[in-house]
């Protein structure tokens, strides 16, 4: 039961309420939904074992996508479940902890993701436009070390998000109308001020996946510009095959976040229930797209993936 209006007795849980004017829909979202998490799950899954077995595949750039990998499916693992468990069982109720652990992980782990991009930019900006450097730029200790600063950058940048939010007083209604336990979402449910929570949130949001997107746009600029300078038959298609499966991937992953962005932005004008929509599907349709464009566009990847079927 939610709470009434000026109860002032704390809160131990919240209840999501997805898709608050077409719960309707909720049973028959759900199948889509379903197959798309099992195919990120299993396409992830997959790929991770590929890089595993593979000798072949034993190299910094696939050591940085098994990282995208590792990140997808937290990321799946984090928000799909529960909102499946809503629609199927009517399960809406998450606890205190629960809620903002969640919140943490979503606000923490796309930021990962967004740096992980920006790594594997300099990756392909080294192995183009400075190849005979590669070797001795690209090795086994930068994966460790910029994985290091990957989780550690984002992180606790984000920690302050849930924190935040945390402390705040909720005495009023506990119902979520969101499927996710999102940071507005949330401590618009608070009796206090919830300003510093926008602002902060606001500036390391664009802070962290601002800087990604200037430096993604300076690594393919300088990619693009020795590119055209190539004049050796064949040679600007193989160059620009070595980068396409990154670039198709970070030019999804920054439109569905634009996209995300502007509907909450003009929320008054469009249903409540698309940004909500479109909330998930983030969470999900990268995940599964990653490794199915990888797995397509690389032919390692694409042997090592036949060899282990071989295996099997």
């Amino acid at each position: 039961m939610a709470l009434s209006n000026d109860s002032e007795a704390p809160i131990s849980e919240f209840l999501l309420i997805c898709f608050p004017n077409y719960q309707a829909w909720q049973h028959w979202l759900s199948l889509p939904l379903s197959l798309l998490f099992l195919l990120a799950m299993g396409a992830n899954a997959t790929l991770l074992i590929t890089i595993r077995m593979e000798a072949s595949l034993h190299e910094p750039m696939y050591y940085l996508l098994s990282l995208l990998s590792l990140l997808d499916i937290v990321l799946c693992l984090t928000v799909i479940p529960k909102v499946l468990a809503i629609f199927w069982f009517d399960n809406k109720s998450i606890g205190f902890s629960s809620c903002f652990l969640q919140m943490f992980v979503m606000n923490s782990f796309l930021t990962m993701e967004s740096c992980t991009f920006m790594v594997m930019a300099y990756d392909r900006y080294v192995a183009i436009c400075k190849p005979l450097q590669y070797p001795t730029v690209i090795t086994d200790q930068f994966v460790v070390r910029a994985a290091i600063f990957i989780i550690s950058r984002n992180a606790l940048i984000s920690l302050p998000v849930p924190i935040l939010s945390a402390r705040l007083k909720y005495c009023a209604q506990n119902i979520i109308k969101n499927c996710i336990c999102t940071n507005l979402s949330v401590s618009r449910l608070s009796c206090d001020d919830i300003t510093l929570n926008k602002l902060y949130q606001l500036v390391a949001g664009w802070t962290l996946l601002g800087s990604d997107l200037i430096l993604i746009v300076l690594s393919y600029s300088f990619i693009f510009r020795v590119v055209l300078r190539i004049k050796a038959e064949g040679a600007v298609a193989k160059a620009l095959s070595t980068c396409g499966s990154h670039f198709i991937l970070i030019l999804f992953f920054s439109t569905v976040l634009l996209v995300l962005v502007i509907t909450n932005l003009a929320r008054e004008r469009i249903p409540p229930d698309v940004p909500i929509l479109l909330n998930i599907l983030h969470h999900l349709i990268p995940p599964a797209l990653n490794p199915i464009v990888y797995g397509v566009r690389t032919r390692e990847i694409k042997q090592g993936i036949q060899n282990l079927l071989r295996r099997l």
